[in-house]
Formats: structure tokens, sequence, C-alpha cells
């Protein structure tokens, strides 16, 4: 199945965790565009303070019915999905950012873990038709034994992130299997936009180049440059989740471009773009660095275009100067133009 029409036209009712956030916006977009009645689950205090926590949501937000509930609450996930209803749920909340979960292993894993496990549980008991979308990650692969990875390579995570993917993605395939619920996951690759968070080492990229070029700043502080990764754009990438949900049979696929690029080909892109040398502002910080790294990670996505029909479209290089210039945008400069 290839790309469908934008406005395709549906009756379902979608339930997305994480709605909030680079992925969950991109997805109501779509979810909206295609007839969708959309619901997100958000914290109470995104609720409290919307200018800011619902930013990513824009133009949409007037067109959610947004609830508030914990993914560390089974009570508060029964009482949505039984007040929801859904024929569709994206489960794409999680705490994402990999450097904190070894700061904070215990969260990580509590939050990652049982959020999954209480949403299952939820919709199997009150909406066991709904189908389920779990949003695994290239970082379960970890210190893969074979690049590209696809849907038979082992899992090797690095961290406790990658570990709650790697339970999250065995309690997906269980429930599918045991009680027969049409629950997919998607080992989803490094994916970006200009609405990625800050802490996330591409964003803190195009970021610091806006900043210097806007003289808010004389340099960039990263950790290990010669990581590499697969980066395509998050926008592409969820319609990778909604096509594994309208498959008659659930799976398990691969999202990736298949490009592999380093952290320093990233910063060297980007400056480039702004017309600087990144080697004059890039500071190696040896603090940055994980304690355990994964220095390469580059997806097979063959079952995907085969089965899904699934493709992306947006380069490497078109990506960094899509963030570039947006980052410019919201300190008020237009990119090459130094005040």
């Amino acid at each position: 199945m290839g790309l469908l029409p934008l406005f395709q036209m549906s009756s379902k009712r979608a339930l997305i965790t994480g709605i909030t956030g680079q992925d969950g916006s991109y997805l109501g977009e779509l979810l909206l565009n295609r007839g969708y009645e959309v619901h997100g689950i958000v914290r109470r205090v995104a609720l409290e303070d919307p200018d800011h926590r619902l930013s990513r949501l824009g133009g949409i937000l007037p067109r959610l019915k947004l609830h508030a509930a914990s993914l560390e609450s089974f009570a508060s996930i029964h009482r949505v999905v039984h007040e929801v209803q859904p024929d569709e749920c994206y489960h794409l909340a999680a705490q994402s950012f990999v450097s904190y979960s070894f700061d904070d292993e215990f969260s990580t894993l509590n939050i990652n873990i049982d959020g999954t496990h209480f949403l299952l549980a939820a919709l199997r008991a009150l909406a066991p038709e709904c189908r389920f979308y779990f949003a695994g990650s290239s970082e379960m692969f970890g210190l893969a034994e074979e690049a590209p990875q696809n849907e038979r390579t082992r899992f090797h995570p690095r961290s406790s992130y990658g570990i709650s993917k790697v339970a999250g993605f065995h309690l997906t395939q269980n429930y599918r299997e045991a009680y027969g619920l049409h629950a997919s996951s998607g080992i989803l690759f490094n994916h970006e936009s200009p609405r990625r968070g800050f802490e996330f080492v591409t964003r803190k990229i195009t970021a610091g180049v806006a900043r210097i070029l806007a003289g808010k700043s004389s340099e960039l502080r990263l950790g290990n440059l010669d990581a590499q990764r697969d980066w395509g754009h998050a926008r592409e990438y969820v319609v990778a989740m909604w096509q594994m949900l309208q498959q008659s049979e659930p799976d398990d696929y691969v999202v990736a471009t298949g490009e592999c690029h380093s952290v320093r080909e990233f910063a060297d892109a980007a400056f480039s773009y702004a017309g600087l040398d990144y080697r004059r502002y890039v500071k190696p910080d040896p603090d940055l660095f994980r304690p355990a790294e994964v220095n390469l990670l580059r997806g097979d996505a063959g079952k995907a275009r085969r089965v899904l029909g699934w493709t992306h479209r947006t380069g490497f290089e078109e990506l960094v100067r899509e963030m570039v210039d947006a980052d410019c945008r919201a300190v008020g400069i237009e990119r090459g133009k130094i005040p």
C-alpha cells in the first residue's frame, strides 16, 4: 500500500499518548486530515500551561479532545480508554531522552514499561478490537551485531531507555500472541524535525547555529561527534505508524532511511548551510558522552517498503536545512544574515 491521499476520510476514533511531542503532533495532523476523531492523553500540567506545553499542536488544538492522565496510573489510563473507546491507539509517550535515562534509570524503566503494560491491559479489557501501535526504537539494537539492522536483528540495548523499549516490544508481541490483539511495533530509527526537543543532539546543533548567528552564543558543546545514526523526517515516519494499523494482520516493522551520517556530519551540514565552519564553534565535551555508547545504527526498511508501501522522501541535507531555517526564524533572523 502506497502513501494514500492526504484527505481520505474516516469515521474512526484514535487515541494518542505523547500527542504533545514531535511525533504526536505530526500524527495528530495526519489523522485529523484523514477524518479521524483524535483524542490525546496529556499530563494535567500541560492543560494548565497550554502556551508552553501544547505549543507543537498549534492550529489543530481546537480540533483535538485531550484527556488528563498519567502513564504511571493504571486507574487514569483505564478511565480514558473507557471514555474514548478507540478504534486505533498509538502509544508514543515515553521518557525518550537517552542521556537522561542514565541519570534516572528508575523513572525511565517504570514510566516506559508500566505505561505500556497499563495501556495494553486496559485495551484488552475495554476495547479488545482496538488496533494498537507501540513506538519502538533503534536504541533497542544498541551494540548491534550487524548493519544494517532489520526485524530479525538481535537486540542488545545499551541504556535503560533501550531496555525499556525492548520490554515494551515484547509486551506488545505477547498481547498479540496471547490475547489476539491487533498490536504492532514500529522500530523507528532516528527521526527529526523543527519540532524535535532541544535536548536532542540534532536540535541542539541547529538551535546552536541560530544562536551563534544571532550573536547569543559563541560556541556549541557536543558529546561523541563520531556516533553515526540513520536520520529521517518525523513527518514521514508517522505515515508508517498509520499504515501499520491499516494492515489486516499485525506485525513489526523497521522504519529507516538506510543512510548513515555522523554527528560531525550533521554539525558540518548545519554550520555550512549558515556559512560557518563548525570547527570554529563546536567544542567536544567528555561530560556529554554516554557511559555506554552506541556507535552505529542504520536501518533496513525493506519490509516496510514491501508490505506497507512506505518510503522516505526527505534527504539528509534537506532535513538539516529545514531545521536550521526554523531555528533561525525562531530567534528572529534570516539565515546567513548576522545582525
